[in-house]
């Protein structure tokens, strides 16, 4: 039971990031593939009404790791409060940005909100992406499971690490770059003209940034945690996880090249969803890995609830995700098609 929701919650976390990623990526890329005030509205109608439902996913995950893993959501919360703390500000700020553009019309606030929501977009994509590369390098838990980070010490990494290194900089970055090209893929689908050129202009740049990067952060992540190249030589079935990523980024392109958008934003979204799943069954059983001691570290045994209470969620926790994915699934099919 306890492995059956850790890969629930896995599940969920990458759904957050597929359908927000692409809103993220859209507020990252309104400034540059928008060059007037109408183009701007056109790429906030392509999230407008989406965008809050997709939040949904992040709320969820949330409850349901507090649900299922209360250790690890008490120790994390009070270890990462600070960031936790930023990107709370930077959720709200993008969701502000969005509304206020729309209800107040001035020439002199419209540009501030733009700006907002550009900043707020791309600061979650790094954050998000730093979060990441503290759980896959860990954390300095003590015996009773707690930590402090600050927001960065030396940017090295070692025994007492900040939320910023060199490490977690170079996977926010990446995260940046993925989200860029996830939200241009969206706006290739959804919107037309010069819009959608400037869109498939950017996302071949991203396409080969992501390259790049997929390639550099996976050989750094393999060296500074032996852990995960122990997962994948131990069960080699994991590696289906890393070729799904394969599969995705090259689909993207070859997609791309013959004007298949829908398929191109799909590879986009199989893309993200193996390199998330390949993160996590890389760090299995842990939940959050120490860098103090491996023996101080969170698993999936001892940070979960008992095993009566997992039963229980899990009988509530399933007619709740129908709902959720009906929901998503009308949205979606009564929003479909390119916005004019």
């Amino acid at each position: 039971m306890e492995i059956l929701w850790f890969w629930l919650v896995a599940i969920m976390i990458a759904g957050y990031v597929v359908l927000d990623g692409f809103d993220l990526g859209a507020g990252i890329l309104h400034l540059c593939v928008a060059r007037s005030d109408a183009e701007r509205r056109i790429v906030l109608r392509s999230i407008g009404p989406v965008w809050d439902g997709n939040e949904v996913w992040l709320l969820a995950g949330g409850g349901t790791l507090y649900f299922a893993f209360p250790s690890l959501y008490a120790s994390s919360f009070s270890g990462f409060y600070l960031p936790l703390m930023m990107v709370l500000w930077l959720l709200i700020l993008r969701a502000i940005s969005i509304e206020f553009r729309n209800h107040i019309d001035s020439p002199a606030w419209t540009p501030i909100w733009d700006a907002v929501f550009f900043l707020a977009s791309a600061l979650l994509a790094i954050f998000f992406g730093a979060a990441l590369g503290n759980v896959v390098r860990g954390v300095p838990l003590n015996p009773r499971g707690e930590f402090f980070l600050p927001l960065w010490t030396d940017f090295q990494i070692g025994p007492e690490p900040g939320i910023l290194d060199w490490y977690t900089v170079l996977v926010g970055l990446f995260a940046f770059a993925t989200l860029t090209l996830h939200g241009a893929r969206w706006l290739v689908l959804k919107t037309e003209g010069g819009i959608r050129t400037r869109a498939e202009a950017v996302a071949g740049q991203a396409w080969r940034a992501v390259l790049a990067l997929t390639i550099l952060t996976t050989l750094v992540t393999f060296r500074i945690q032996p852990h995960i190249p122990a997962n994948f030589t131990r069960y080699p079935a994991g590696y289906l996880f890393p070729l799904l990523a394969l599969a995705g980024l090259a689909d993207m392109r070859l997609f791309a090249r013959r004007g298949l958008e829908m398929q191109a934003f799909l590879s986009s979204c199989l893309y993200i969803v193996g390199m998330l799943t390949s993160a996590v069954f890389g760090v299995f059983p842990y939940v959050l890995p120490s860098v103090s001691d491996p023996q101080f570290g969170l698993t999936v045994y001892n940070a979960s609830t008992a095993p009566y209470g997992l039963a229980v969620g899990l009988a509530w926790w399933i007619p709740g995700m129908l709902l959720v994915g009906v929901y998503h699934f009308v949205v979606y099919r009564h929003f479909a098609g390119k916005v004019r």
